[in-house]
């Protein structure tokens, strides 16, 4: 009984290291190949809207618009959209000042960032190429929507963009955060869009297609990681994601370790309702 536990073992070890020997090559990849200056010169500036779902967010939702009214991106293309979700502060009156249209949703029943998201889809009136999705406390770089229009304009539906912590020197778990994003930016979705295989979109700071909005009638995906719903769903359906190196973006990490676990056991719990679903 030992020996066949011993070789069950050694199996199911040999069989993970095989799935996943392909990220070493991915590794590989990323270490080696250097930045290289984008010179593509898009045919279309697309016109886009930035998309923002905040509860309660009247502290950090101010930067996150000056970030992006200071984008080098024509400003009669790139309109901001804040999603007051069930708020009891100003961050809807912030917002308004800040110069972003506001859409006001009270729903306790239905609580998550896919259904605030799906509930702007449905009451939209306006036309946009494709819709920027963000997190309140994020922070943009100027370029941001020029890079990102870079890789969209090239047929891709959905983008999604290099994503790091802006308080990485806060402890070591911010800095953990960091690595992880580093990690997923630079050694997996770098590697894949060199390859030209398909990315994955990572939360927040990611750009998807009207046509996919279209055909997904809104934002269908409710799970506990819906960004990981939304890239499988993208490849069974065989829809291009791709990544933009040049656009960053910087998102604030916990900085205790019961706030991360709580986070990282509801990232677990989503990894399965994505598996058991598809």
């Amino acid at each position: 009984m030992l020996n066949f536990v011993k070789t069950f073992n050694m199996v199911v070890f040999c069989l993970l290291t095989l799935i996943y020997l392909y990220q070493v090559v991915y590794a590989g990849i990323g270490f080696f190949t250097r930045n290289r200056v984008d010179s593509y010169v898009p045919k279309k500036l697309h016109k886009y809207a930035a998309v923002i779902s905040a509860r309660n967010e009247s502290a950090v939702i101010g930067e996150l618009l000056r970030t992006l009214r200071a984008q080098d991106y024509p400003t009669e293309l790139l309109d901001l959209y804040v999603i007051a979700d069930n708020c009891t502060d100003n961050t809807a009156e912030i917002s308004e000042a800040a110069g972003a249209h506001v859409f006001v949703r009270n729903d306790t029943e239905h609580i998550g960032k896919g259904y605030a998201l799906n509930f702007f889809f449905q009451n939209l009136t306006e036309s946009y190429d494709g819709f920027f999705v963000f997190d309140a406390d994020n922070l943009v770089e100027p370029d941001f929507v020029t890079e990102m229009n870079k890789v969209f304009d090239r047929g891709y539906q959905a983008v999604t963009s290099y994503r790091n912590s802006k308080n990485y020197a806060s402890n070591w778990i911010t800095a953990g955060y960091s690595l992880w994003f580093l990690r997923e930016a630079r050694f997996l979705n770098h590697p894949r869009m060199l390859l030209g295989t398909n990315c994955a979109v990572s939360g927040t700071g990611f750009l998807v297609s009207n046509e996919l909005i279209q055909k997904h009638h809104g934002w269908p995906f409710h799970l506990l990681t819906e960004d990981i719903q939304f890239s499988v769903v993208c490849a069974i359906a065989g829809n291009r994601i791709g990544y933009c190196d040049r656009a960053r973006l910087y998102d604030e990490q916990p900085v205790s370790f019961k706030q991360s676990w709580t986070q990282r056991l509801r990232w677990s719990k989503g990894f399965y309702q994505v598996i058991a679903q598809y």
